[in-house]
């Protein structure tokens, strides 16, 4: 049960975590001008999440490799939003990425590579 729970804590709290990210690019939207312009300006807001998608995948094959990009993700982000310098409300957005690498991660050691949880 443990390994069950373990296995899919990381991987429902990041798909969270990106739906949190997502719903910030909504904003795009309300703007006037042409739909083209307003689809450009989401798929630019939704990069990071797309990049973050493309991690996710890695991490539900790879757990280690998944863990250590999700930390990565964590690090480069904070520099990116200056998070420990005066923006404390970035981590809102970046913790996520930290917890869930450090949990693919302890699954990998705790439960071998790439475990098959078992029904």
């Amino acid at each position: 049960m443990k390994e069950k729970a373990l296995y899919w804590v990381p991987r429902i709290f990041t798909v969270l975590a990106l739906l949190f990210m997502l719903m910030f690019s909504f904003d795009v939207f309300e703007e006037n001008g042409p739909m083209g312009r307003k689809l450009l300006g989401f798929l630019m807001h939704n990069i990071p999440v797309l990049i973050l998608v493309v991690v996710l995948i890695i991490a539900w094959k790879w757990e280690l490799v998944g863990g250590i990009f999700f930390i990565v993700a964590f690090i480069v982000s904070c520099f990116f939003f200056h998070s420990f310098s005066g923006n404390p409300g970035s981590l809102i957005v970046t913790i996520p990425f930290l917890i869930t690498g450090i949990l693919f991660i302890i699954h990998h050691y705790l439960y071998g590579k790439n475990s098959i949880v078992k029904e």
